[in-house]
């Protein structure tokens, strides 16, 4: 987030800043406070400077809290001398409290429906939304339903945010200082680590203990579409997302690497909830795509993983993919027996 935080500041929040947080509103305050005094000490004392008139909202502002503002801010004889600038500077932590729950917010809504959005209109199979477990609505509840989770997950991860923007992580910029080889093998450990870590919650919560409270919810959607990706409790999101927060603080990564893997991440989430049963490719055996998903989504206690079977298969809850487990297959016999029923009357 430190990169993105850095170019908001740079093209939109600075200012931003400067116009909601102006300098000039706590300069123009100690100007006047500074020349009342002064006249109050010395009445013969010849005005320097008239006290600005500050605005209804720099009045307001003015009660904000401040680091302490530069001298030549303070001694400036009119408010109108002060340049545009913000008295939160880019590394006041208000500032990057606020700021980072904006482009949170904004990034999560973004990236929600451009991707899910697509995936829906060019990847789902719109004939899954004849499923009979397919519920009333349910593109729109599980919309609802995330729309409603973002700002929990986005207030509990929050911390991560700020820690990594305030320099708390193992994020380094420059490639020559691990090297290449570790740049693409950082790629493949943070995959398996966050794997890894992402089969043991998700299997956490399924145990009886909270699993009707926590996280199902999200199995509410049995035949779920792209919307269902983030159709969750927001601790339940916030938890699954531990392990990609977690790395950058146990281990070094690229910083734009680490951008790119965060948005990779949440991708990969939309791309499996697609409902897609298709078998037989080479790799079906390693990588834990939307068939494995769906197969999870429909038998609750299988495939736990988030990209690859090692973990299921090692934790014994794997289940291979397989042309006859495919939920459009009940699909299409429904729609068969509708159509015999059809021929039936009309004969």
């Amino acid at each position: 987030m430190d990169i993105v935080l850095h170019l908001a500041d740079a093209y939109v929040l600075d200012k931003a800043w400067a116009y909601l947080v102006p300098v000039s509103a706590f300069a123009g305050t100690v100007n006047s406070t500074l020349l009342s005094t002064a006249a109050s000490l010395n009445s013969t004392l010849p005005l320097l400077a008239a006290a600005p008139t500050a605005s209804k909202w720099s009045h307001i502002i003015s009660y904000l809290p401040h680091p302490p503002l530069p001298d030549e801010l303070l001694l400036s004889p009119a408010v109108s001398d002060v340049p545009l600038t913000s008295a939160w500077p880019r590394d006041y932590f208000p500032r990057q409290f606020i700021s980072l729950t904006a482009l949170t917010l904004l990034g999560i809504h973004f990236l929600y429906f451009l991707i899910a959005g697509l995936s829906y209109k060019y990847v789902f199979n719109h004939e899954m939304m004849k499923h009979p477990r397919f519920l009333k609505d349910q593109v729109r509840l599980e919309i609802m339903s995330s729309l409603k989770a973002f700002p929990g997950m986005i207030m509990l991860t929050l911390p991560w945010f700020l820690a990594e923007v305030r320099g708390h992580s193992k994020l380094y910029t420059d490639v020559a200082e691990y090297g290449w080889g570790y740049f693409f093998f950082s790629i493949l450990f943070f995959l398996a680590f966050t794997d890894y870590g992402i089969y043991w919650i998700h299997r956490w919560e399924h145990h009886p203990i909270c699993y009707k409270w926590l996280h199902k919810p999200h199995h509410k959607w049995l035949i779920p579409t792209p919307f269902a990706s983030h159709a969750f409790h927001p601790l339940d999101g916030y938890l699954q997302s531990l392990p990609y927060h977690m790395f950058i603080y146990l281990f070094p990564m690229h910083q734009k690497l680490y951008l790119g893997m965060f948005v990779f991440v949440n991708y990969w989430s939309i791309f499996i909830h697609d409902s897609d049963m298709i078998t037989g490719h080479p790799l079906e055996r390693v990588i834990n795509g939307p068939a494995h998903h769906t197969l999870h989504h429909l038998y609750f206690t299988v495939n736990y993983g988030q990209y690859f079977t090692f973990s299921d298969r090692w934790g014994g809850s794997y289940r291979q993919p397989e042309s006859e487990l495919d939920p459009l297959l009940e699909v299409k016999r429904l729609e068969a027996q509708k159509q015999k029923q059809v021929l039936g009357k009309d004969s």
